[in-house]
């Protein structure tokens, strides 16, 4: 047991609140001493694959997560560098009894994590880890041979059968580092937060979402105050706002996961319709979605560079340079497609519906790895999540969990289906705002009303490419049950 006066490190990587934190709960119930830390690390900030958006979006949630600690009587501290190195140098110059964190799944975190705990074991400094990003950590869910569960819809029945636990209470009355601490520190840490320009990227953009606690939580409250009880209809239409805006505070955990839960859970108390309570329902299987990905990516490592499906690692894919600019740049021809892939690369964010679409024009129309869609997402969503973003772009390519049945969208057949009327499809691309909504919508303009609007013609059949991938599909099928 810790004396009421020991220092406890709460190192924060993507849970930047205070509200139902594991860590900090149990911290808090040994010592009033909590004090926050963040390392700003390169390889997150500037790495490959990292969205300007999204690291904007991180700096407003370590701004407002600063603001929480001040009015708890407390401070977070910031370190930039390795964190292999930069987690055990505080350590090392403020002897805390012990420097707690919250574990995760990616590969990175788990071997950065593995190294720092061994740095500060070496030092003599305790560590307690604590799984807190998950309502279910991932060997609580397994079959009964007690393997992971690599088909969503028997995850979702075990899942859903376990207790979910109650939001934890926020740390109250806390104190900071002495001002002797402070200087004995002051070498190591950073006075202020950095700016996306002192990070190297070029400005600022118009963020769809407001960062921090009080914004995430003002749009959970929102959201299960009357859209969730039509968000199984809704949020399959894009020019509607039917999703809950939650996917980027669920990312770096400025909301709780069971906070989430239990707001759906009074939700469903609040409307005891039968559509009602299967729209929220709906809901509470996205999140299960979520937990499904993470736990695979926990389990099957190899899910970061290669498919689940190991086989489709030898998949013939066309690759053509030239259909991807198009792709990347919303000149495919598709209005559907064309339109979300603009509302990416204007936002930093796409509704889930178009995900689905574009990912399967992608690597199903234009037969490119959907390794390169899921890096290019990436690059570009300010809700980008390892787990989530791999295991869509997986199930959309057909290569990854929860593979059957085979599943091809068709771009035409989606945007009358969920934009009947055109209007997302008009937002996004202005220049087709005055096509008649049939001809809109199924794409079958005449070439001459095409280059008049400077729109490009398409660059592909759908037809004789969905035939060609599922040759190909079943091809190599056939081929791996033969051997």
């Amino acid at each position: 047991m810790l004396a009421v006066a020991d220092l406890i490190l709460f190192w924060h990587r993507r849970d930047l609140r205070l509200e139902d934190s594991t860590g900090l709960a149990a911290g808090r119930a040994l010592t009033p001493r909590i004090v926050g830390l963040f390392c700003l690390d390169p390889i997150l900030l500037r790495g490959p694959g990292v969205a300007a958006v999204r690291v904007q979006y991180l700096l407003g949630c370590l701004a407002d997560l600063q603001q929480a600690y001040h009015r708890i009587g407390s401070h977070l501290i910031l370190v930039e560098g390795d964190p292999r190195q930069m987690i055990p140098q505080v350590a090392a110059t403020l002897r805390p009894q012990a420097v707690y964190w919250h574990q995760d799944v990616e590969p990175y975190a788990r071997q950065r994590d593995a190294a720092v705990a061994q740095a500060l074991a070496d030092l003599g400094i305790p560590s307690q880890t604590f799984w807190d990003q998950l309502l279910h950590p991932p060997d609580a869910v397994t079959t009964q041979a007690g393997r992971p569960f690599t088909v969503y819809t028997p995850f979702w029945k075990a899942w859903n059968r376990l207790p979910k636990g109650d939001p934890l209470p926020t740390p109250q009355n806390c104190v900071g580092l002495t001002p002797e601490e402070m200087n004995r520190v002051k070498a190591v840490v950073r006075r202020d937060l950095p700016t996306l320009r002192d990070l190297g990227y070029e400005s600022a953009v118009e963020l769809g979402v407001e960062p921090g606690t009080s914004a995430a939580l003002h749009l959970l409250e929102t959201f299960c105050a009357d859209p969730i009880r039509r968000y199984g209809e809704d949020r399959n239409f894009p020019a509607i706002p039917g999703t809950s805006q939650l996917s980027a505070a669920l990312k770096f955990g400025v909301v709780g996961i069971r906070q989430v839960w239990a707001a759906s859970q009074e939700a469903a108390g609040l409307y005891p319709g039968d559509l009602e309570q299967a729209a929220i329902q709906t809901w509470q299987q996205e999140l299960a979605w979520r937990e499904f990905y993470q736990h695979g990516l926990y389990h099957f490592p190899h899910l970061v560079d290669q498919a689940h499906r190991r086989i489709f690692d030898q998949f013939p894919w066309d690759n053509q340079a030239a259909h991807f600019e198009a792709w990347c740049t919303g000149q495919t021809g598709y209005p559907m497609v064309d339109a979300a892939m603009r509302q990416l690369n204007e936002t930093g964010w796409m509704h889930n519906r178009c995900r689905m679409i574009v990912a399967s024009f992608l690597t199903k129309d234009l037969l490119i790895d959907w390794r390169w869609g899921e890096h290019y997402f990436m690059e570009r969503l300010v809700d980008g999540d390892l787990s989530a973003n791999n295991g869509g772009w997986q199930w959309s390519a057909s290569v990854g969990m929860d593979p059957k049945p085979l599943r091809i969208f068709n771009p035409a057949t989606q945007a009358a289906r969920f934009d009947p009327e055109g209007a997302y499809i008009r937002h996004w691309l202005p220049e087709l705002r005055g096509v008649d909504t049939p001809e809109l919508l199924s794409g079958q303009m005449l070439p001459i009303e095409r280059a008049g609007r400077g729109y490009p013609p398409p660059i592909v059949d759908h037809k004789r490419q969905q035939a060609l991938f599922k040759q190909r599909y079943q091809r190599l099928t056939q081929g791996a049950a033969l051997t």
